[in-house]
């Protein structure tokens, strides 16, 4: 079937009544956000326009995309610096290897990427999917894009259906980047610039794992973009004040703020919200799967924990639908 044609297939079958993503004016503090992981990712294979299509039909107020530079600059749509886990690299181009057995995006053409069929994340020494309820492997016909391309998708539901659904792009590896001679963060400003995100008042929210980088987006690359702060456990949970002077939110690991229960039985808290909001930072925690409930008895379970006990003000999600669906219902109470 046509890629068009199965992009369609998704709007009109999911197009249901779910609420809408905030007006440009709307502070992006007034509202849970739900913010669709590699799409809808719990669907259908990572990063893929179908599932990003499909995410944009639950619901979502935005839509995640991570970044890498192909050889040829083009900001390509994908999780890792390297494609041997969630595509067939490995039988397209065996020659491209590197020494420690990975296959790198940066090595390839973008005409060359276009090429490799992308399949549901695996293990690739056992072939196995990380997640074996998700949907089969090689099954259909889905291919990596550009940043360029994800963005003219979105802009061009959003003229259709006259909601207004945002984007969440993440610069990845900005330090590999940088060894192989390429300036990642540059590159992307002046895409999200050509498309009319340049403020905070665009509905694009951009974020990184690298401190120094998101501070030279801001300071030296001068964007006044929205930016996120992606933290991980140890010393960046003391650095809240420090973020907040470029930042203007933080993305932990919903484990550094949920942290288990007590002898009671009840859940504890850490005070990582309390802090940000302090600081007049936001929190978007990550990552939320309907699949991989840990300590929680139920998907639901866990959304109220966050969302509404530890005060969570948006959640990254593989499963766009139900967290809509939940803070719908919580609406209605």
């Amino acid at each position: 079937m046509n890629r068009v044609l199965v992009l369609l297939l998704f709007i009109s079958l999911l197009g249901c009544e779910y609420k809408n993503s905030p007006s440009k004016s709307m502070s992006v503090k007034a509202k849970k956000t739900v913010i669709a992981h590699r799409g809808a990712s719990g669907y259908l294979p990572e990063h893929t326009l179908a599932s990003k299509a499909m995410a944009y039909a639950m619901g979502a107020d935005y839509l995640e995309q991570d970044i890498v530079l192909s050889a040829d600059n083009v900001p390509i749509v994908i999780h890792d610096i390297h494609l041997e886990t969630v595509t067939n690299v490995a039988e397209k181009f065996p020659e491209k290897k590197r020494i420690d057995g990975k296959f790198y995006v940066i090595d390839f053409a973008f005409e060359e990427l276009k090429q490799l069929n992308v399949l549901e994340r695996f293990n690739p020494e056992t072939k196995k999917a990380v997640y074996p309820l998700r949907f089969p492997e090689n099954k259909s016909s889905f291919r990596l894009h550009s940043l360029q391309e994800e963005i003219e998708l979105i802009q061009g539901l959003n003229k259709s259906t006259g909601k207004n659904i945002g984007i969440y792009p993440e610069i990845k590896e900005p330090n590999f980047h940088k060894n192989e001679g390429k300036d990642i963060s540059k590159i992307v400003l002046e895409i999200l610039s050509n498309y009319g995100y340049t403020t905070k008042n665009d509905n694009c929210i951009l974020q990184c794992f690298n401190a120094e980088e998101l501070k030279r987006i801001r300071q030296e690359l001068k964007s006044e973009l929205f930016l996120l702060q992606l933290i991980e456990f140890g010393e960046d949970e003391k650095r809240i004040e420090e973020f907040s002077e470029y930042a203007d939110g933080i993305g932990p690991w919903y484990k550094q703020i949920i942290k288990g229960k007590d002898n009671k039985g009840k859940w504890l808290i850490s005070d990582l919200v309390k802090q940000a909001h302090k600081n007049k930072l936001i929190v978007h925690a990550y990552t939320f799967r309907a699949d991989q409930l840990g300590e929680f008895k139920s998907f639901e379970e866990i959304l109220q924990v966050a969302l509404f006990d530890a005060e969570i003000d948006g959640v990254f999600t593989d499963f766009p639908d139900k967290v809509v669906n939940y803070i719908n219902k919580k609406i209605k109470q």
